[in-house]
């Protein structure tokens, strides 16, 4: 039994200002094509299908003709991740499941599996923890106790099937020990984001998505990643799809996925990184450039892109200058969460960090803007 495991497609996500929507079509026809050679029994979409709640025209034109030619090749079964609206992508599920399209949703439909073969595969939808407590019936707040108890439901129905059933679980969440990327949105406010390897213990394979680094995590556990690159995070990642055999011993083999455009990550001086020849493979690359010029270059983005016509992201940071002087805003806030971004707005702001009670009310309104986002 062949399974194909994908994730994070984001669909109407932009690079830098630069829409992907073409290298995310040809992908798509690439992850036709691997399914059809490889005859897989079942694929495997483990949320965020869409990169926004509202996605654009040309996104939603290009996941139903996806969609459409991956279950002429074996049943797909997808969930919802945290950027997708679960309402709108599971609109017409009921009739989508006659041709082959499983749409999994709806918190309800946790413990109602796709039977492939001797296979029950469940999906659980991304859980916002203070939506989906209420449908699980928990009364603790936080992403592993809903995941916690999607999983009993999963495991109630597992126990009711023939002896030997063998299953798979379908899960959007951020399992603890996994690394992170900096282009995936964080789930909680306050670091109450993971979810323990554990707590999907008892089934053969776990396919994951969220994070967009392929990777395993746990016994059984892996995360797909994305299909192409989101940030200059990723530069390092080879992206693939997991083609899980699951036989007797399960086990995964990484398909690459084709490159669009490879990324690059460049510092120096201006003047050398402008006459380096060693530097002629990214010339047609994806390019974000750090200058360490100790004065700052005139027209020095201009002067970037005569030679890498597709550098997107220029910073600054002098040689042996202070660098919260020189660094820029947007260079200081780098890799602050949305927390982190708003208690430094107020010390930027008033000169002086939340207090205990102001913070409260800071995670306090994220939440809800969180719950706001996920009911669209």
């Amino acid at each position: 039994m062949r399974l194909l495991h994908t994730a994070d497609w984001h669909l109407g996500r932009s690079f830098h200002g630069a829409s992907l929507i073409e290298a995310q079509a040809a992908w798509v026809t690439w992850l036709v094509e691997v399914a059809r050679e490889t005859a897989v029994d079942a694929i495997l979409v483990s949320g965020d299908l869409y990169d926004r709640a509202l996605p654009p025209v040309d996104a939603v034109q290009l996941a139903d003709e996806a969609l459409a030619r991956l279950v002429e090749v074996a049943p797909v079964v997808a969930i919802s991740g945290n950027h997708d609206s679960a309402t709108r992508l599971g609109f017409g599920s009921g009739m989508f499941e006659r041709a082959g399209l499983h749409l999994r949703t709806d918190v309800a439909r946790i413990g109602d599996p796709v039977l492939v073969g001797d296979i029950a595969v469940y999906g659980i939808p991304y859980l916002e923890p203070d939506i989906a407590r209420s449908l699980l019936g928990v009364e603790e707040r936080g992403h592993g106790p809903v995941v916690d108890a999607a999983m009993a439901r999963i495991r109630a129905d597992l126990a009711s099937r023939p002896a030997g059933t063998r299953s798979v679980v379908l899960a959007h969440a951020f399992v603890a020990g996994a690394t992170a990327s900096e282009s995936e949105r964080d789930l909680a406010v306050g670091g109450a984001a993971s979810v323990p390897a554990s707590a999907f213990g008892g089934v053969d394979y776990v396919a994951l998505g969220h994070l967009h680094a392929p990777q395993r995590v746990g016994a059984t556990g892996r995360y797909a990643g994305s299909p192409v690159a989101f940030s200059f995070s990723e530069a390092g990642h080879t992206k693939s799809v997991a083609l899980v055999h699951l036989d007797a011993v399960t086990a995964a083999e990484l398909l690459p996925c084709p490159v669009p455009r490879p990324l690059a990550v460049l510092r120096g001086p201006l003047e050398e990184l402008l006459h380096d020849s060693a530097l002629a493979d990214h010339e047609q690359s994806w390019v974000q450039v750090t200058l360490t010029d100790a004065v700052r270059p005139v027209d020095a983005m201009e002067r970037v892109r005569a030679r890498f016509r597709h550098a997107v992201v220029l910073a600054f940071e002098p040689e042996g200058a202070d660098a919260r002087d020189e660094a820029s805003y947007a260079v200081r806030l780098k890799g602050l969460d949305d927390r982190q971004l708003a208690a430094a707005f107020v010390e930027d702001v008033r000169g002086e960090a939340p207090s205990p009670e102001e913070q409260a009310l800071l995670d306090d309104a994220l939440t809800a803007r969180r719950v706001a986002e996920a009911v669209r």
